[in-house]
């Protein structure tokens, strides 16, 4: 059998990042920057369009599929999805929220189209494996939603079970994927069980204020001062880290804690406590009986965090500090496994 190549697109806020796999490895990559969006994300849709379809078109070859991130679809369980004309009309919608993980289908689509091939999205942020008691919020008029770093969460989960020498189905973890957002999901067997709602809820991260006391929260709504755009952007994109010390940066701000800033070291002490706090609450879900805990993602990377959140958590199970995230690659190797038979896409 042949090797195939597999176009990757991942749509961020300010960037669409390309890569080209041949099989499980990379031949060719770029990061193609873009200004800040004037306005809506569907706004910039062509010029990324046009943008990806030019690079993709400069590569000596012809894609056997492409890859592409999921954004705020509708409820769905882990795995490959086929890009449908549905799935492009919920992603235009917004369905569950902007974001310009939304792009990436409608991306992907137009060049499977030109490419002749099939085109699909893996692990999307809106996978949805919840047991029932994990939907109940306190009020029927909210109900709690998996929205979730589910991409990342979900191919750590299988390396870790590899390295464990278990299958994925006899595993049970808590992977808290700690980024720019922070998502701290119990898994059963590989499935996302439960998790925190990084928009909303859980721990404050670099950017983002996780979940806030309710009440000083509605008198702060209530004042008047911030129209509806500001609130969610205090909630999303200028809480945690920014918020408290004007920067999202980890490595700024463990160069001001090397050199005696007593704020910026309690601030982030506090971010691994909450961090270490969701954890804790999330091995309830497992009834305390767990095969490890993983903490990966950018964030992953410092010791000084991880090892503030190992002293609170090493009791319930040992610790696995995996690093970073390969989106591209958790990508790629999705898309791999529906070509190699070794799963099946799922209809959208």
């Amino acid at each position: 059998m042949n090797t195939p190549d597999i176009l990757v697109v991942n749509t961020g806020s300010t960037s669409t990042k390309l890569a080209l796999y041949r099989g499980e490895r990379p031949s060719a990559s770029t990061v193609i920057t873009h200004p800040p969006p004037s306005g809506g994300i569907w706004d910039d849709f062509p010029a990324r369009r046009e943008a990806v379809r030019a690079w993709a078109r400069s590569q000596s070859t012809t894609p056997a599929a492409i890859g592409a991130i999921g954004g705020l679809l509708r409820p769905l369980k882990g795995g490959t999805y086929r890009v449908t004309p549905r799935m492009v009309q919920d992603a235009r919608a917004n369905l569950q929220g902007e974001h310009a993980s939304n792009l990436a289908c409608a991306v992907a689509q137009e060049l499977a189209a030109e490419f002749h091939c099939e085109a699909y999205v893996v692990d999307p942020v809106s996978v949805d494996e919840f047991e029932p008691l994990a939907r109940y919020s306190g009020h029927p008029l909210i109900t709690r939603r998996s929205l979730s770093h589910a991409l990342n969460i979900h191919a750590t989960a299988r390396r870790v079970a590899r390295e464990l020498g278990r299958p994925l189905e006899q595993t049970r973890m808590i992977v808290a994927h700690l980024g720019g957002g922070i998502s701290v999901a119990p898994l059963a067997g590989g499935r996302i069980i439960d998790i925190n709602d990084a928009s909303s809820d859980g721990p404050f991260s670099p950017e983002r204020t996780g979940g806030l006391p309710l009440q000083p929260f509605i008198t702060l709504c209530m004042e008047g001062t911030r129209s509806e755009a500001e609130l969610r952007r205090l909630v999303m994109g200028a809480g945690g880290l920014l918020a408290y010390l004007g920067t999202t940066s980890a490595p700024e701000i463990e160069q001001r804690i090397d050199r005696g800033d007593e704020s910026a070291r309690e601030v982030f002490e506090a971010m691994a406590y909450q961090i270490a706090k969701e954890i804790g609450a999330m091995a309830t879900v497992l009834r305390g009986a767990l095969d490890a805990i993983v903490l990966t993602g950018g964030l992953a990377g410092s010791a000084r965090l991880t090892g503030w959140i190992r002293e609170r958590i090493a009791f319930l199970a040992p610790v696995i500090v995996a690093p970073g995230q390969d989106e591209m690659e958790a990508l790629a190797l999705g898309v791999l496994r529906v070509l190699r038979g070794e799963d099946s896409a799922h209809d959208y």
